[in-house]
């Protein structure tokens, strides 16, 4: 089918790659192209088979990481947005990956359904995190230190899960030309210009004035 999201796998581990190609495969409109088991075999298969997606790991072994295999494939393939794929939910690991240019950050033990969002959303490119790192982000964005006005932090806690403008707007019951007001507020006042950057500037506790 033409109309298939095409995957390329990055992770160091054959187990781990064979499991989550079955998963993906097993959707009707998820396939996978290619696995890489280090940096350099990611960028070389991006290269090669131009894939929609590309989910990494963090861990890659000895040689370079994800985060800076991240850094790499998004200089040189800027059109080609990188999801990770960690066992990991440290707030430095996701802050790290996201200034690398990672568009979304998923656990390894999330449920089918949500690692199925993630990489339909990542693909149309929505910026998503797996809910514990989005519940520590609503307690930062939350704080009443914070820079951001109650409305704009639950604008960010919202879409840190990935949500659209529209159904950002429904959520909040407020129009399209809103939301796209308070986002305009929310990276003026965190110094940023996307939604990834948003994201990663408030988990480093830094929405303070």
């Amino acid at each position: 089918m033409s109309d298939r999201i095409t995957v390329l796998l990055v992770d160091d581990h054959h187990v781990v790659r064979a499991g989550l190609r079955a998963l993906l495969d097993s959707q009707p409109d998820l396939t996978v192209v290619g696995e890489a088991g280090s940096a350099v075999e990611a960028l070389d298969a991006v290269g090669s088979l131009a894939p929609a997606l590309v989910v990494m790991d963090l861990e890659l072994g000895a040689e370079e990481d994800g985060v800076a295999a991240t850094r790499r494939i998004r200089a040189a393939h800027p059109g080609v947005p990188v999801l990770v794929f960690s066992a990991y939910d440290t707030d430095a690991d996701v802050v790290r990956v996201v200034d690398a240019g990672a568009i979304g950050y998923v656990l390894k033990d999330a449920p089918p359904a949500e690692i199925f969002a993630a990489v339909r959303g990542a693909v149309v490119g929505r910026s998503v995190l797996s809910p514990p790192v989005a519940s520590r982000l609503m307690q930062q964005a939350q704080n009443p230190g914070s820079a951001l006005t109650p409305r704009e932090a639950e604008l960010l806690t919202l879409l840190a899960q990935g949500l659209s403008n529209r159904e950002l707007g429904r959520r909040l019951f407020i129009s399209e030309a809103t939301v796209k007001t308070h986002l305009a507020h929310v990276y003026a006042k965190l110094g940023v210009d996307s939604r990834a950057a948003a994201v990663a500037h408030a988990l480093r506790g830094q929405t303070v004035r």
